[in-house]
């Protein structure tokens, strides 16, 4: 079972220390989702990891299972979760499972690696993602120009918020050796490292940002949920959430992940035409963490960040390129051949 996050019984000192927090998202790592309807049935199998199945930046998984959409299409898809994306990237390359769903800049920093990965159906022209700020850090703390000397929260080392957290520094003349990143998760452990000073700020997701927001605990110092946010603090669209898998694989289930983005796009189509409120119900109940007003306000602020059709958005891979190429000495030195990052072969198709 899929571990709920509870926020009100947290040892919260017992949160601070790095590698605590460390073990306790390993701890929840192994979880599997409450499949929900149209989960667990019969038809083809499928395993997709996701990098935090209750981040609203990833809704569309869960609800595409909750929908029916993907036994509609005669798959049987097992949904797990992994508390940061580059972690439920190890698990598709190591094999564990045939998708993820995780940030599309992974599949540049894999090729690279000499990993042939490619996103298949773009959620997201968007990150979706928050810096926040502390209340006691936010009188000094008021742009990325201020992140020297500062400990900044990110899901992993290594994850996209830890990618953007670099770039945001690097862009406005901060290096990356001038400040330190602290992997503190997301949901419970973000919050407790963020209220006992263990981060003076950090980069997270709905709907943490709205139960920050919430218990007065940080302010928001870059918002990037909105397209209009991403071109702003990036300089273009950010494509984000995706459903991505190995080159190989895909090309030898062409009919296995044509069947994955008739059900993925349905849903985007349907998240365009319904309410947050809407959305909102669609969802297990334990996300909403007893505030099911709260847990809405969240899908609403994140929403603008969304597809309506999973098509890469024009230009962008080379947004996402530039970000990359700011801070990451790999990719620097790299030439990344970005048609091979993404296919729209598949969405295209949908009917």
């Amino acid at each position: 079972m899929r571990k709920t996050a509870r926020y009100a019984p947290l040892a919260v000192a017992g949160l601070l220390a790095l590698s605590s927090l460390t073990a306790c998202a390993n701890d929840a790592a192994s979880s599997t989702a409450d499949t929900g309807s149209g989960g667990g049935g019969k038809g083809e199998s499928v395993k997709i990891m996701v990098g935090g199945l209750d981040k609203v930046i990833y809704l569309p998984a869960m609800l595409t299972q909750r929908l029916g959409y993907f036994q509609a299409e005669g798959l049987n898809v097992q949904l797990l979760s992994e508390p940061a994306g580059v972690q439920a990237e190890t698990a598709l390359v190591s094999g564990q499972v045939q998708g993820a769903v995780g940030f599309y800049d992974h599949t540049l920093d894999l090729q690279v690696k000499g990993k042939a990965v490619e996103s298949v159906v773009q959620f997201s022209h968007a990150p979706g993602e928050v810096e926040m700020v502390s209340d006691e850090a936010a009188g000094d703390l008021t742009s990325p120009e201020d992140f020297k000397g500062r400990k900044l929260g990110v899901t992993g080392l290594g994850s996209s918020t830890d990618f953007l957290t670099k770039y945001l520094a690097v862009k406005n003349g901060v290096k990356v050796s001038d400040f330190t990143p602290v992997a503190v998760g997301a949901g419970p452990t973000f919050i407790a490292a963020l209220q006992q000073g263990a981060i003076d700020g950090g980069m997270t997701t709905d709907p943490t940002v709205a139960t920050i927001l919430d218990k007065k605990a940080g302010k928001i110092l870059i918002d990037m949920r909105t397209p209009e946010g991403s071109q702003q603090a990036l300089g273009g669209p950010y494509p984000s959430s995706s459903l991505y898998m190995q080159t190989d694989w895909v090309n030898g289930h062409k009919d296995t992940v044509q069947k994955l983005a008739n059900a993925f796009v349905k849903t985007l189509k349907w998240m365009s035409t319904h309410s947050a409120d809407e959305i909102a119900a669609k969802m297990p109940a334990d996300y909403s963490q007893g505030d099911k007003a709260l847990y809405a306000q969240a899908v609403k602020s994140t929403l603008p960040m969304f597809t309506d059709d999973g098509v890469m958005p024009q230009g962008g891979p080379e947004t996402v390129e530039k970000v990359l190429k700011a801070f990451n000495p790999n990719i620097q030195t790299a030439k990344v051949d970005l048609s091979k990052t993404y296919t729209t072969e598949f969405v295209k198709a949908v009917k």
